[in-house]
């Protein structure tokens, strides 16, 4: 089930009216990510304003879900002698069945199979799962499991949760943030149509226990069906079927032989029965025109096939096309303190720094990989067109938090806001305030020097290829054209000459175009553009003022490093570059993952203390100087290798190996390589390669401990699609519509003739060859969709599982970003040449 974004709140409010001091306490499940951490924030603080008990419980992988399903969700069942409850997934399980992890699938004695849980899910991933979406009401189950009807329940149409909808039966609810109702269309009406078929084999058999026809099991998992012996009716059905497969017949679609076989798991046939023997066809085929004469029974169990096959085909297309990220969790739970009316300067910065983590990351529209710089400077953009709406939603919320002071004095500050200077001081010693800042693209320069936060800054090294002695000259030139000596951007920046500080803008505005710098700052207020690409600023009194960009760096390298940033090996000891012998002490992976758990805990405390923010800043800079070290080192020595479908780097050697293996910083690194590259391809070619998606990079880093590699697939450089790729997208549509339009009018005109020769022509015949004009129609259709949908996006998850069914390597999917695996040291050449020859980027 989902609930809509319009009734955001209903289940929040069912839980604050039921709960009372006997009530379980809410399960919290979060990832190890800022944007989920920022979100159980927002999450605990209203539990907390409500008096409502609650427990947290991070979550590192897939294995540690199903460990937190049997342990912690499987005891709150009432058949196990609990009282049922709430269970929130911040982050986690939105591309799986929640139902098989958690084992809230278990049918017995008539039960509710959720045992009274109710599981709230709340995910940025896509795509989703559609069996967690379209189906998890325990209702539908039970009723099926007893051999009824599936029920058509009012305040549930389709998956849908209506307004009258009464909270507390349990099931899997997913919070929609808009993208369910307005672009799964299609996929809702595939997965409804799919759930009310009955279950038939491939040779369109209905698998009913009252006919005395064959009986076959069917697995959309790709298990193949098994099949009793034929009886000697329908050894004759299938000569006749056999005699009429001869006749000349019109080409049909050529995967739909094996698009049974491709779907993932989570299907709606996985929990269908067959134990109502009088069971009819779909809606769908008693809609069909009916014949002068009854149809036989063989050309109606072709027509379901027909029909199964091609529904099975639109699901199997949404879950190809590759990983992509809609809106942050953050702000999704920001959105439900706003419809409650608790939205407050706290829950507000939660949010803003949930949403600035993301392109930290790069987790964009098209999956992990690097965003397009844009005009508009500052942030760039995680989310396109969708994620500027959602920043100035973040803007306005800013500036309605935190209104001007009528009574305020200080002019002087008041026109240096006005005028584009950064801020580094807080208005008084109580200013809490969030404010608006026209923040460069620069590193934490509030707590660096100019230069060293220019230096580190991953769209300053891309575009002067800092990792070079040019590169590093054309920065100093940039500088001495800016008119700031060495000496002085040395300087801390809070100690720099205060004339500078408040020209520095205005000096990146006019010396940054020369150097093909044209986002580094951003652009002036008015034109109609207001304030586009401002940053936000938080201070906390005389204490620190940080940006909401500083604080998702050092929270994130909290949860990669670790709050005192000296790296440890799997012993929990610190790691040490100079021994010489390695054993592997850590194979499964337990130790580094409990390790992982502590951080969590240390960055949710240090994001409400700003003393732990403060404790916690060398440990960032020194993450951010060994991914600089690292990176510059890789292209220095060509290390960075080119296969057939994307790039390659290996990190197994040097003083930061460890530091890199972590998934999260690993994926900073490959980020920055992958934005080098970006530019590289673009001087050299005058164009992004790959048609503009970029060249995808794999980036392998050797955890010596643990004898694996820990491996990360990122997308090229069209992370954001362009204005121009947008129109002419919109032209392709609009003219497909037309061609459309002019195929149906064509069929209409067929259709009328045929019926004027009906009385002469066979029925059956006529039927069959409409059929096919029509499969192939749509099948023309679908192959149009199918390049718009899946255009530029990260398929990496897909590659590697089709690597691991293919190959004997040894290769471990536990993370909750399909793009990172681990991989036995052994077994990683082998790994990367079959995945050479796989389609990673959409």
């Amino acid at each position: 089930m989902y609930l809509p974004r319009g009734l955001i709140s209903q289940l929040y409010q069912h839980l604050l009216r039921s709960h009372h001091l006997l009530s379980p306490p809410v399960l919290i499940l979060v990832a190890l990510e800022p944007d989920a951490l920022c979100a159980c924030r927002i999450l605990t603080s209203l539990l907390k304003r409500d008096y409502i008990q609650h427990k947290i419980h991070p979550i590192s992988g897939y294995n540690d879900l199903a460990t937190a399903g049997e342990t912690l969700v499987q005891p709150m069942r009432i058949s196990q002698g609990g009282t049922g409850g709430v269970v929130v997934c911040l982050g986690v399980g939105g591309m799986v069945d929640m139902s098989t992890v958690l084992g809230l699938d278990h049918i017995g004695g008539g039960e509710d199979p959720s045992g009274g849980i109710e599981v709230w899910l709340i995910d940025a991933r896509r795509p989703w799962n559609l069996g967690n979406v379209f189906a998890g009401n325990p209702a539908d189950v039970l009723q099926e499991s007893r051999g009824n009807a599936r029920p058509r329940a009012s305040d549930v149409v389709d998956g849908q949760i209506q307004k009258s909808y009464k909270p507390g039966r349990g099931g899997i609810i997913v919070y929609d943030d808009g993208d369910i109702d307005e672009e799964l269309a299609t996929e809702k009406e595939a997965f409804c149509s799919l759930a009310d078929m009955p279950i038939i084999d491939d040779d369109g058999e209905y698998l009913s226990d009252s006919d005395g026809e064959s009986e076959v099991a069917i697995s959309v998992n790709g298990e193949k069906p098994s099949r009793k012996r034929k009886s000697r009716s329908d050894q004759e059905d299938d000569d006749e079927s056999e005699e009429e497969i001869r006749r000349p017949r019109q080409k049909r679609r050529s995967d739909s032989s094996n698009s049974e076989s491709s779907l993932p798991e989570g299907r709606p046939n996985d929990r269908l029965t067959s134990t109502n023997g009088s069971r009819s066809p779909s809606a769908e085929v008693q809609a069909l025109p009916t014949a002068p004469r009854s149809a036989s029974p063989r050309k109606l169990r072709r027509k379901l096939l027909r029909l199964r096959r091609k529904k099975e085909a639109v699901l199997h297309k949404y879950y190809s096309i590759g990983a992509t990220y809609s809106e942050p969790v953050s702000s999704l739970l920001y959105s439900l303190a706003e419809a409650l009316g608790r939205e407050d300067n706290d829950l507000l910065w939660y949010a803003i720094v949930g949403v600035s983590s993301l392109e930290l990351y790069g987790r964009s529209m098209t999956g992990v990989g690097i965003s397009s710089s844009l005009d508009v400077g500052g942030s760039a953009g995680w989310g396109g067109e969708r994620g500027e709406r959602i920043r100035q939603v973040l803007r306005d919320e800013v500036r309605r938090l935190n209104p001007p002071d009528p009574n305020d004095t200080r002019h002087e500050i008041a026109r240096a806001e006005a005028s584009g200077v950064i801020p580094t001081t807080a208005r008084s010693p109580t200013d809490t305030s969030i404010r608006l800042s026209p923040e460069p693209r620069f590193l934490m320069i509030r707590h660096w020097s100019l230069y060293d936060s220019m230096l580190h800054s991953p769209y300053l090294a891309a575009r002067l290829h800092i990792w070079s002695d040019v590169g590093r000259k054309r920065l100093h030139k940039l500088l001495a054209k800016m008119g700031v000596s060495l000496s002085q951007c040395r300087q801390s920046y809070t100690h720099m000459d205060m004339d500078l500080k408040r020209s520095l803008r205005q000096r990146l505005l006019t010396y940054a175009p020369m150097y093909g710098l044209d986002g580094l700052v951003p652009p002036p207020a008015g034109g109609g553009r207001g304030r586009e690409g401002w940053g936000f600023v938080r201070s906390w009194g005389w204490k620190a003022c940080l940006s909401a960009a500083d604080v998702g760096v050092i929270i994130g390298a909290i949860l990669e490093v670790g709050k005192s940033g000296v790296p440890l090996d799997a012993t929990g000891k610190p790691y040490d570059p100079r021994r010489t012998k390695r054993d592997v002490v850590d194979e499964d992976g337990k130790a580094e993952s409990e390790a992982w758990l502590e951080r969590f805990w240390e960055a949710y405390d240090a994001l409400g203390n700003i003393e732990a923010l403060k404790y916690a800043l060398p440990t960032a800079q020194h993450l951010h100087r060994a991914i600089l070290r690292t990176g510059t080192s890789l292209i220095e020595k060509r290390q960075i290798r080119h296969l057939r479908a994307f790039r390659m780097a290996v990190v197994k050697e040097g003083p930061d190996v460890q530091l890199f293996t972590h998934p999260g910083a690993l994926t900073k690194l490959a980020l920055w390589i992958g934005e080098a590259i970006a530019e590289q391809e673009k001087e050299q070619r005058g164009k992004i390669g790959k048609g503009g998606k970029g060249t995808p990079l794999v980036v392998a880093g050797l955890n010596e401990s643990r004898g694996v590699y820990v491996v990360v697939g990122t997308g090229g450089g069209g992370g954001v699609v362009d204005i121009a790729m947008q129109q002419k997208r919109k032209d392709k549509i609009e003219e497909k519509a037309r061609r459309k339009e002019v195929k149906l009018a064509e069929k209409e005109r067929k259709r009328q003739e045929r019926a004027e020769r009906r009385a002469e022509m066979d029925r059956d015949d006529e039927e069959e060859e409409t059929e096919s004009e029509d499969d192939d129609d749509e099948s023309e259709d679908n192959f149009d969709d199918e390049d718009d949908k899946g255009y530029g996006k990260n398929r990496f998850g897909i590659a590697f599982q089709e690597v691991v069914d293919e190959t004997n390597a040894r290769v471990k999917i536990d993370s909750f970003e399909h793009c990172v695996v681990e991989v036995r040291k052994e077994d990683l050449s082998g790994f990367l040449e079959s995945l050479s020859m796989k389609a990673v980027i959409g």
